[in-house]
């Protein structure tokens, strides 16, 4: 192609160009448009292409190409040495159960320490009742002087087979009780009837004949009463009989300062002659087992209850009651095989774990000395304080007895 000889000039290239209108009939054919539209989507399309592709190449395969299980100690040591495994963490979002029949207790936070007080722990007092209307004035005497905040405090008692008004003194004592502005936390009432019929009088209380039946009797009404009334946030079950007449204000924090599965304290009484005080051991069911008891019980059918404490089975056990003196330290201990009724601190997950009162012969013993001797059976330790004394009623003991 020839230039002029004077160059090339806008005027001179302007009438080599088509004319405008040409120009814009040209682009907006519907041919060239859809050309436009083709080529466009094939870039979009190859730039995706080349974009995957050097993403898949930033991923490396490390290790020779066999199976893990063809694979040398070394080449599996080589292997994992350059594994790069993303770790994606999904947790799930909490889940909302709208139903109301549906419940949640967890167990784990209940606790059973010997800084019970500043933990808030939950205590619940149980105490079984037959016939006892006559010593229930006292008994709430001396549960209202208690220290442990009343507040944590639970009381649970079972009503059987009673003939006289205890049911009604009952609700009377405790209406009574919770008007205080010291209020417990909460009081349940349960009535059950055994079909257990021996009077209360202590001749047949405590009568040799009537101590196997007599004893199995309370080892059902104690478990009806427990299994009604432990709750999930109790930390401590404390038994308390009805017939005490005197314990000390801070015995709950003293039997929890020990931190043991299970303690009680000694059991004595007052009896008064000719103006002279006479302090009487009471509860020989606190004791420490014998070669004696143990060949004793060995020598005896499997269904047969030892009653402590009596001339026809001569056990030659160390009884608590005839130990201590509450002058001397009231925090020694001695660890026991046999524990009585009267009073008794358990750690709330003791019972949870199946230790119960036994309303039949375990290892010849029923009611809480069989608690005792199935609590060592499962490992929990019983503990006893020959020094700390708490008094009950005075008991006539029938003549013989020990």
């Amino acid at each position: 192609m020839l230039l002029p000889k004077g160059g090339v000039s806008w005027k001179a290239a302007r009438a080599n160009l088509p004319p405008t209108r040409a120009v814009w009939v040209f682009v907006t054919r519907t041919r060239f448009l859809l050309l436009l539209a083709v080529t466009g989507a094939v870039l979009l399309l190859w730039r995706g292409i080349r974009a995957s592709a050097s993403e898949v190449q930033s991923f490396y395969c490390w290790g020779p190409s066999k199976t893990p299980m063809e694979m040398s100690l070394n080449e599996q040591a080589a292997w994992t040495a350059h594994l790069r495994t993303p770790v994606v963490y999904n947790p799930h979002h909490p889940i909302q159960v709208d139903s109301p029949t549906i419940q949640n207790v967890d167990l784990n936070p209940v606790k059973s320490t010997t800084n019970a007080v500043n933990n808030e722990e939950r205590i619940l007092i149980l105490t079984p009742l037959k016939d006892a209307s006559p010593y229930l004035a006292k008994y709430f005497e001396l549960v209202a002087q208690l220290t442990y905040p009343h507040n944590l405090i639970d009381l649970g008692f079972l009503v059987g087979d009673s003939t006289d008004e205890t049911l009604a003194a009952l609700a009377s004592e405790l209406d009574r009780l919770q008007k205080r502005p010291d209020k417990f936390r909460s009081a349940l009432i349960i009535e059950k009837d055994f079909g257990f019929k021996l009077s209360q009088d202590v001749k047949d209380r405590h009568g040799f004949e009537a101590q196997g039946p007599r004893r199995k009797a309370m080892g059902r009404a104690r478990n009806y009463l427990l299994s009604a009334a432990l709750k999930p946030d109790h930390s401590w079950v404390y038994w308390r009989d009805v017939d005490i007449v005197d314990s000390p204000s801070k015995i709950i924090e003293d039997l929890i300062a020990h931190d043991r599965d299970i303690i009680v304290p000694n059991i004595w009484f007052h009896r008064y002659e000719k103006g002279k005080d006479i302090e009487g051991r009471f509860d020989y069911n606190s004791w420490v087992e014998s070669k004696q008891g143990l060949a004793l019980a060995a020598s005896l059918p499997k269904d047969t209850v030892l009653a402590e404490g009596y001339q026809q089975f001569k056990t030659g056990r160390t009884h608590m009651a005839r130990l201590g003196d509450w002058r001397n330290d009231k925090d020694e201990e001695i660890e026991l095989d046999g524990i009585g009724g009267v009073n008794i601190m358990v750690k709330a997950d003791v019972h949870r774990s199946g230790i119960n009162f036994p309303c039949y012969a375990f290892e010849n013993q029923a009611e809480t000395e069989g608690f005792a001797k199935m609590a060592k059976r499962a490992g929990y330790g019983v503990y006893g304080l020959p020094n700390y004394v708490v008094w009950h009623i005075d008991t006539e003991e029938k003549p013989g007895n020990a």
